[in-house]
């Protein structure tokens, strides 16, 4: 089952490297057929260069531009339009995921038999390593309230790193989120519609080079819109937009 890897990269000359290496690496360990796509997000700094020059050595890199307006989301459905594989991961470029836990997911999908493997790093295994105090507040605050009205166990739903089936991501479309909020729309849109889904334990790291993108301030209302969005389709779509078997 061919992998394709999808990173959104903005301005991350210094960790993208790494991380397309610990990735590639071990796919190939594992001998995982693999391509690794990162679309650049507009970077200002040497990102676009780090990347035309890592792919002439790495083939299974296929560096993008992201061709419209900035946006995580934006950027990553990019990627996503430009997959080939039968599966489809989505990581960070600041080597915050782990390249071992993709491994494992992508061996999870294959012997389950399911539709997407999501993380979590707040159950027995999985673990996080100096993630900001203001963050952990927020996303177990967030991550809570979605699990209690969802009425789901799985407890880490706004998490970047998944893996889906390329059948599971073309029955998410149309997708609405432009900017980090579609980390919540593409696993919330899954569990309403009826995806099999498996949850691992997995880690999380502290970006080693460069800031974080995320503005909580500015995406409060954007994630609440799409948790609005998803809970109106699970109690009143009528099933129209569930999983044909």
């Amino acid at each position: 089952m061919f992998l394709s890897v999808v990173i959104p990269a903005y301005n991350e000359e210094e960790s993208i490297p790494l991380t397309v290496k610990a990735i590639h690496d071990q796919l190939k360990l594992h001998k995982i057929a693999h391509e690794i796509i990162v679309v650049n997000d507009h970077s200002t700094d040497g990102t676009q260069r780090v990347l035309e020059e890592l792919s002439e050595t790495v083939s299974e890199l296929k560096p993008m531009k992201n061709q419209g307006e900035r946006g995580f989301g934006l950027t990553v459905r990019q990627g996503l339009d430009q997959a080939q594989g039968d599966c489809i991961a989505i990581m960070m470029a600041d080597l915050s995921d782990s390249a071992e836990d993709l491994v494992r997911f992508y061996r999870a999908m294959i012997e389950e038999n399911v539709d997407c493997v999501f993380g979590s790093r707040f159950i027995q295994g999985g673990k996080v390593t100096d993630y900001p105090r203001v963050k952990y507040f927020l996303n177990r605050l967030a991550n809570n309230l979605v699990r209690i009205v969802f009425r789901l166990k799985y407890n880490d739903v706004t998490n970047a790193f998944k893996l889906y089936r390329r059948e599971t991501i073309e029955g998410l479309r149309p997708f609405l989120s432009p900017q980090f909020n579609l980390t919540l729309e593409l696993p919330l849109k899954a569990i309403v519609r009826g995806y099999s889904y498996t949850v691992l334990p997995n880690s999380w790291t502290n970006r080693r080079y460069g800031k974080s993108n995320l503005r909580i301030k500015e995406m409060g209302s954007r994630y609440f819109f799409i948790f609005l969005y998803c809970l109106i389709e699970k109690y009143f779509s009528k099933g129209d937009y569930r999983k044909v078997e």
